[in-house]
Protein backbone atom coordinates (compact mmCIF):
# COMPACT_ATOMS: atom_id res chain seq x y z
CA UNK A 1 0.00 0.00 0.00
CA UNK A 2 1.31 3.57 -1.06
CA UNK A 3 2.14 6.34 1.24
CA UNK A 4 -0.55 8.97 2.58
CA UNK A 5 -0.40 12.18 0.40
CA UNK A 6 1.44 14.84 2.40
CA UNK A 7 -1.44 16.73 1.60
CA UNK A 8 -4.23 14.30 2.54
CA UNK A 9 -2.66 13.78 5.66
CA UNK A 10 -2.52 17.53 6.29
CA UNK A 11 -5.68 18.23 5.66
CA UNK A 12 -6.61 14.71 8.28
CA UNK A 13 -4.76 17.22 10.91
CA UNK A 14 -6.47 19.97 10.02
CA UNK A 15 -10.20 18.91 10.50
CA UNK A 16 -8.44 16.66 13.92
CA UNK A 17 -7.20 20.15 15.08
CA UNK A 18 -10.04 22.00 14.09
CA UNK A 19 -12.87 20.05 16.15
CA UNK A 20 -10.99 19.83 18.86
CA UNK A 21 -10.40 23.50 19.18
CA UNK A 22 -14.55 23.53 18.47
CA UNK A 23 -14.50 21.35 21.83
CA UNK A 24 -12.47 23.48 23.60
CA UNK A 25 -9.87 21.13 23.65
CA UNK A 26 -6.73 22.50 21.75
CA UNK A 27 -4.59 19.69 21.39
CA UNK A 28 -0.45 19.23 22.15
CA UNK A 29 1.69 18.33 19.04
CA UNK A 30 2.13 14.98 20.79
CA UNK A 31 -1.78 14.23 20.86
CA UNK A 32 -1.41 14.92 17.01
CA UNK A 33 1.37 12.52 17.12
CA UNK A 34 -0.75 10.19 19.07
CA UNK A 35 -3.62 10.76 16.86
CA UNK A 36 -2.41 9.91 13.11
CA UNK A 37 0.46 7.56 14.83
CA UNK A 38 3.29 9.40 13.68
CA UNK A 39 6.89 8.33 14.50
CA UNK A 40 8.08 11.20 16.22
CA UNK A 41 6.69 14.72 17.49
CA UNK A 42 8.90 16.51 15.01
CA UNK A 43 6.96 14.81 12.20
CA UNK A 44 3.38 16.45 13.71
CA UNK A 45 5.10 19.71 14.33
CA UNK A 46 5.59 20.32 10.80
CA UNK A 47 2.52 19.78 9.62
CA UNK A 48 0.88 22.31 12.69
CA UNK A 49 3.67 24.20 11.05
CA UNK A 50 2.86 24.35 7.49
CA UNK A 51 -1.16 24.84 8.21
CA UNK A 52 0.05 27.60 10.11
CA UNK A 53 2.26 29.22 7.19
CA UNK A 54 -0.64 28.35 4.69
CA UNK A 55 -3.08 30.55 7.11
CA UNK A 56 -5.55 27.59 8.12
CA UNK A 57 -4.07 27.51 11.50
CA UNK A 58 -2.41 30.80 13.68
CA UNK A 59 -0.46 30.23 16.61
CA UNK A 60 0.67 31.95 19.89
CA UNK A 61 4.06 31.77 20.51
CA UNK A 62 5.09 30.71 24.05
CA UNK A 63 1.49 29.67 24.89
CA UNK A 64 1.39 25.82 25.82
CA UNK A 65 -1.90 24.14 23.21
CA UNK A 66 -1.40 27.79 21.30
CA UNK A 67 -2.95 26.64 17.90
CA UNK A 68 -6.11 28.43 17.01
CA UNK A 69 -8.32 28.98 14.03
CA UNK A 70 -7.50 32.43 11.95
CA UNK A 71 -9.59 35.41 13.09
CA UNK A 72 -10.63 34.27 16.71
CA UNK A 73 -8.87 36.00 19.40
CA UNK A 74 -6.06 34.39 21.25
CA UNK A 75 -7.11 32.83 24.72
CA UNK A 76 -4.75 33.04 27.49
CA UNK A 77 -5.28 29.84 29.14
CA UNK A 78 -4.63 28.71 33.25
CA UNK A 79 -4.57 25.67 34.45
CA UNK A 80 -6.15 24.05 37.58
CA UNK A 81 -5.47 20.88 38.77
CA UNK A 82 -7.78 17.86 38.55
CA UNK A 83 -7.94 16.88 42.06
CA UNK A 84 -9.52 13.16 41.58
CA UNK A 85 -12.97 12.51 41.78
CA UNK A 86 -16.05 13.52 43.87
CA UNK A 87 -19.50 11.08 44.66
CA UNK A 88 -22.90 12.04 42.69
CA UNK A 89 -25.05 10.26 44.94
CA UNK A 90 -24.82 9.19 48.25
CA UNK A 91 -21.92 10.04 50.60
CA UNK A 92 -18.90 8.37 50.09
CA UNK A 93 -15.26 8.78 50.91
CA UNK A 94 -13.29 11.79 48.96
CA UNK A 95 -10.88 10.72 47.06
CA UNK A 96 -7.86 13.17 45.99
CA UNK A 97 -5.81 11.77 43.55
CA UNK A 98 -4.05 14.73 40.76
CA UNK A 99 -4.99 13.59 37.18
CA UNK A 100 -3.78 15.91 35.95
CA UNK A 101 -4.48 19.81 34.63
CA UNK A 102 -7.44 21.29 32.73
CA UNK A 103 -7.58 24.61 31.51
CA UNK A 104 -9.74 27.76 32.51
CA UNK A 105 -10.29 31.17 30.70
CA UNK A 106 -7.94 33.63 31.70
CA UNK A 107 -9.22 36.13 34.18
CA UNK A 108 -10.42 33.94 36.80
CA UNK A 109 -7.85 33.14 39.64
CA UNK A 110 -6.95 29.72 38.88
CA UNK A 111 -5.14 29.49 42.24
CA UNK A 112 -8.32 29.70 44.00
CA UNK A 113 -10.23 26.52 41.53
CA UNK A 114 -9.41 23.35 40.97
CA UNK A 115 -11.06 20.41 38.95
CA UNK A 116 -13.22 17.13 39.98
CA UNK A 117 -14.32 14.11 38.15
CA UNK A 118 -17.81 13.37 39.12
CA UNK A 119 -19.60 10.04 40.29
CA UNK A 120 -22.58 8.95 40.23
CA UNK A 121 -26.25 9.98 38.63
CA UNK A 122 -27.23 12.23 41.62
CA UNK A 123 -27.38 15.79 39.77
CA UNK A 124 -27.92 14.40 35.90
CA UNK A 125 -31.37 16.88 36.61
CA UNK A 126 -28.44 19.45 36.19
CA UNK A 127 -26.86 18.50 33.73
CA UNK A 128 -24.07 16.88 35.69
CA UNK A 129 -23.35 13.05 34.38
CA UNK A 130 -21.26 10.55 35.97
CA UNK A 131 -18.08 11.12 34.33
CA UNK A 132 -18.50 14.96 34.12
CA UNK A 133 -15.19 16.97 35.52
CA UNK A 134 -16.55 20.19 37.79
CA UNK A 135 -15.09 23.35 37.81
CA UNK A 136 -15.40 24.02 41.53
CA UNK A 137 -14.05 27.81 43.26
CA UNK A 138 -12.98 27.45 46.51
CA UNK A 139 -15.00 29.72 48.79
CA UNK A 140 -16.43 28.33 52.60
CA UNK A 141 -19.82 29.89 51.67
CA UNK A 142 -22.53 29.89 49.14
CA UNK A 143 -26.00 30.69 48.29
CA UNK A 144 -29.38 29.19 48.39
CA UNK A 145 -29.63 27.34 44.94
CA UNK A 146 -25.41 26.84 44.90
CA UNK A 147 -24.15 23.70 43.56
CA UNK A 148 -21.27 22.85 46.20
CA UNK A 149 -19.28 20.53 47.05
CA UNK A 150 -19.71 19.43 50.51
CA UNK A 151 -17.70 17.23 52.85
CA UNK A 152 -19.88 15.93 55.53
CA UNK A 153 -17.66 14.64 57.76
CA UNK A 154 -14.91 12.55 55.58
CA UNK A 155 -17.08 11.91 53.05
CA UNK A 156 -17.97 14.46 50.22
CA UNK A 157 -20.78 14.82 47.82
CA UNK A 158 -21.81 17.37 44.98
CA UNK A 159 -25.60 18.59 45.56
CA UNK A 160 -27.48 21.92 45.43
CA UNK A 161 -27.13 23.90 48.47
CA UNK A 162 -30.35 25.00 50.14
CA UNK A 163 -30.09 26.75 53.53
CA UNK A 164 -33.86 26.62 55.73
CA UNK A 165 -33.94 28.54 59.34
CA UNK A 166 -30.41 27.43 59.96
CA UNK A 167 -30.51 23.70 58.69
CA UNK A 168 -28.34 22.84 55.94
CA UNK A 169 -29.64 20.17 53.48
CA UNK A 170 -27.94 19.03 50.43
CA UNK A 171 -30.27 18.28 47.18
CA UNK A 172 -30.04 15.44 44.37
CA UNK A 173 -31.59 17.01 41.18
CA UNK A 174 -32.94 13.51 40.67
CA UNK A 175 -35.73 11.97 42.15
CA UNK A 176 -33.97 8.85 42.89
CA UNK A 177 -31.65 10.15 45.67
CA UNK A 178 -33.25 11.49 48.81
CA UNK A 179 -31.53 15.13 50.21
CA UNK A 180 -29.00 14.71 52.49
CA UNK A 181 -29.50 16.41 56.08
CA UNK A 182 -26.66 16.53 58.16
CA UNK A 183 -25.41 18.40 61.49
CA UNK A 184 -24.43 21.81 60.64
CA UNK A 185 -21.25 21.17 62.34
CA UNK A 186 -20.38 18.58 60.37
CA UNK A 187 -20.47 20.47 56.89
CA UNK A 188 -18.02 22.07 55.46
CA UNK A 189 -18.18 23.47 51.82
CA UNK A 190 -15.10 23.16 49.52
CA UNK A 191 -16.33 25.26 47.12
CA UNK A 192 -19.10 26.33 44.40
CA UNK A 193 -19.81 24.39 40.89
CA UNK A 194 -18.69 27.15 37.90
CA UNK A 195 -18.55 25.50 35.41
CA UNK A 196 -19.26 21.61 33.99
CA UNK A 197 -16.86 20.25 31.01
CA UNK A 198 -18.24 17.04 29.33
CA UNK A 199 -15.49 15.22 26.68
CA UNK A 200 -17.12 12.70 24.27
CA UNK A 201 -13.74 10.63 23.39
CA UNK A 202 -13.25 9.90 27.12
Amino acid sequence: MGRTPAGETRNKVFRFVRDRLHSGRPPTVREVQEEFRFLSPQTAREHLEGLVADGRLAKDPWVARGYRLPGTEAASTSMVPLLGRVPAGPLDAAVEELEGYVPVQAGRRAAEMFGLRVHGESMTGAGILSGDIVIVRCQVRAETGDIVVAMVGDEATVKRLKLRRGRVELHAENPRFEPIVPDPKEVRLLGKVIEVRRYLDR
